[in-house]
C-alpha cells in the first residue's frame, strides 16, 4: 500500500488522471479528425490528378532533349500535327490510355522501364537514339497490337468512315467484308504515320 506522501496509489491515480480523455473532447475529436482525413485526401487527390494530367501533356513530353529533337521533330513534319481541319493529336492520345486503370498501368510501366533508361542516357545522343530505334518501335507496335489499336479507335472509328471518299486501297482495306475475313489492325498499315520508320522495319510485318 503507499503511504500518505504519495506511494504507488497516488501516483498510479495521477497517471490514470492523466490518460483519462474528457469525454467533451473525446466526442469532438472523432468528427474534427474525420474532417481533416477528408481534406487531407482531397488534397492528395487534386494533387495526384494535376500531375497525372500534367504528365499526359505536349509540353512535358518534349521536356526531355531526346523527345523534343527526334521523335517530336518528326511528327511536327506529319498529319497528325497539322492537316486541313486543325485537328491534332498530341503525343498522350497515341501513347496513354485514356481510362483511368489503364492510363495508372502505363505511367507505372513508364516509371519501372522508361525512366531509368532516361537516367542511364541509354538514348541521349542521335546515334544512340537511331540504334535503338528499331527496339523502341517494336515494342509500341506490339503494345497497339495488343490493344487492337485502341488508342488509334478513339479518334478512328471504321463504322464512321465514308469509304466512298476515301481511295481506292484505303476503300477496299477499311471495308467490313475485308474487316471479317482478317483480324488486322490499325498499326499494321499505319506504322510510319507519325514518325520515321526504322531501317529493317519490313522485317516485322
Amino acid at each position: 500500500m503507499g503511504d500518505s506522501n504519495g506511494g504507488p496509489e497516488k501516483t498510479g491515480g495521477r497517471w490514470a488522471r492523466l490518460w483519462r480523455r474528457p469525454q467533451k473532447w473525446y466526442w469532438l475529436g472523432i468528427p474534427l479528425g474525420g474532417y481533416m482525413l477528408f481534406v487531407v485526401g482531397v488534397a492528395f487527390w487534386t494533387a495526384f490528378n494535376l500531375t497525372l494530367d500534367y504528365s499526359n501533356t505536349e509540353e512535358f513530353c518534349i521536356s526531355c532533349h531526346v523527345m523534343r529533337d527526334n521523335v517530336y521533330a518528326e511528327y511536327q513534319t506529319t498529319i497528325h500535327y497539322e492537316n486541313r481541319t486543325g485537328v491534332r493529336a498530341v503525343c498522350s492520345d497515341c501513347h496513354v490510355p485514356k481510362e483511368w486503370f489503364a492510363k495508372i498501368r502505363r505511367k507505372i510501366r513508364a516509371s519501372g522501364h522508361e525512366l531509368p533508361h532516361w537516367a542511364m542516357g541509354t538514348i541521349n545522343t542521335r546515334e544512340k537514339f537511331e540504334a535503338r530505334r528499331l527496339f523502341l518501335a517494336k515494342r509500341v507496335w506490339e503494345d497497339m497490337k495488343g490493344s487492337d489499336s485502341h488508342e488509334c479507335r478513339n479518334c478512328h472509328a471504321l463504322e464512321h468512315m465514308d469509304l466512298e471518299k476515301q481511295s481506292r486501297s484505303a476503300s477496299r482495306r477499311h471495308s467490313p467484308e475485308r474487316q471479317e475475313k482478317r483480324s488486322e489492325t490499325c498499326i499494321e498499315c499505319h506504322q510510319g504515320i507519325a514518325h520515321t520508320l526504322p531501317e529493317g522495319w519490313e522485317d516485322e510485318f
